[in-house]
């Protein structure tokens, strides 16, 4: 185990130093030790590192705000460690990362393989959601539905040892940053990119994958143009785990271009980002045509609909949308409120959300109150700080204010936080 920066991950390597290089990522609540049961013939032909998401395993709490970030902070790992190509092979998340890092740095990339993963992780709602069940109720909820999400029925009942040790991955697991992570993947989303990844890719899922099953696996396989599928039996969401010696040989197979690459691929050096010319001392760069302000002023419009759909979610800002009747209300509140007032750095959206209920609550403008109350829980307020913000309204706006109010919060509240059974 290494010391970690800020700017880099927990990892450990396994297998001699000057083998290839190939990487693996984990998925989200696991650690490293996911892919344990692949080392001992990985590493005979490879130099193997495995890291740790921020936050997990006892790696250093420090969330990541994308999964542009991550990649980012595992290439700063591997600088520090000389690698300048690698194979990649990552899980759910950890095969995110190595989507975004096959897009933005192909040069360091040599071959992919990605395991239980999808262009687009089910729908933003879904994950901010997740984000604010476990900021209300910690990891617990996610702890006790993992074996179910992870494995299949028959495994968890043979298997109760994993199971167990699936279970205490996710309690240990830092609650920051795995809502920074849920964040992350809200927003992530290739799959108009697939067509840019140009390196071979290996797409392997579990036949019962009830997550990011073979549906999205065959958008994998058929947007990235040197891919191949590979559907292993028996195995749910983390296969590598509940079948390990198909997971095994299928990733030897795919990665043995590696070892026998005899071109220097894998030690050609990193491509420089290009850069600006540098000038001589004293000198400036002539102005571009079109005066001074070089940045066009972003779009309220576009501003304002992608927060309010971050904060509100689809569904009701499509229903809202979807009203030819009042279109042009619908468009003058998301370019005027969420795009100029909302969007502005002078209050952060925590702030912004306990003025806004404060605000419905003198106005007894109920409709828009549990609205807001879910943008609210989606700002990072926890239902305590709600429960707050009534009180101070009843002192200020009066108690039949707060009565009538506090019976919508409330409904809300359960039915953002309550976990699925």
């Amino acid at each position: 185990m290494s010391e970690t920066p800020t700017n880099t991950l927990q990892y450990r390597s396994d297998g001699r130093e000057d083998a290839p290089v190939l990487v693996l990522g984990p998925s989200l609540g696991t650690t490293w030790h996911m892919w344990d049961r692949q080392i001992p013939e990985l590493s005979r032909s490879w130099r193997v590192v495995r890291f740790d998401l921020p936050g997990h395993g006892g790696a250093p709490a420090l969330p990541a705000a994308s999964v542009a970030e991550l990649g980012d902070r595992l290439l700063a790992t591997l600088d520090e460690l000389g690698v300048q190509r690698f194979g990649y092979a990552g899980c759910a998340l950890g095969g995110a990362i190595g989507l975004d890092l096959a897009l933005r740095a192909p040069q360091r990339v040599a071959s992919l393989a990605l395991v239980a993963t999808s262009p687009r992780f089910g729908t933003a709602d879904e994950f901010r959601q997740r984000g604010v069940i476990v900021r209300t109720n910690g990891l617990e909820p996610m702890a006790r539905s993992a074996p179910e999400q992870w494995f299949t029925p028959a495994f968890a009942g043979a298997q109760p040892a994993i199971v167990d040790w699936a279970v205490q991955m996710v309690r240990t697991t830092d609650p920051g940053c795995y809502i920074a992570a849920c964040e992350a993947l809200a927003v992530f989303d290739v799959r108009e990119a697939l067509g840019r990844i140009g390196v071979p890719a290996l797409v392997l899922v579990g036949a019962d994958d009830r997550v990011t099953g073979p549906a999205e696996a065959r958008t994998l396989v058929a947007g990235i143009a040197d891919a191949r599928l590979a559907v292993v039996p028996g195995a749910s969401h983390l296969a590598p785990v509940e079948q390990p010696a198909a997971v095994t040989e299928l990733l030897t197979g795919h990665f043995a271009e590696i070892v026998h690459d005899s071109t220097g691929a894998l030690n050609a050096p990193v491509v420089p980002p290009v850069s600006a010319p540098v000038l001589p001392a004293g000198e400036t760069a002539p102005a571009p045509a079109g005066g001074e302000d070089q940045e066009p002023r972003p779009d309220p419009y576009e501003t304002g609909i992608k927060l309010r759909r971050e904060l509100l979610g689809d569904a009701r800002v499509d229903a809202a949308l979807a009203d030819d009747f009042g279109s042009d209300l619908q468009n003058l509140v998301t370019r005027f409120a969420w795009g100029e007032v909302w969007s502005r750095d002078g209050l952060d959206r925590r702030t912004r959300s306990a003025v806004t209920l404060a605000a419905l609550v003198a106005g007894g403008h109920h409709e828009a109150l549990a609205d807001h109350t879910r943008a609210a829980l989606r700002s990072g307020l926890t239902p305590d700080e709600l429960r707050e913000i009534l009180l101070q309204t009843a002192v200020y706006c009066g108690l039949p204010a707060a009565e009538s109010a506090l019976k919508v919060v409330g409904r809300v509240v359960t039915e953002e936080t309550t976990p699925q059974a």
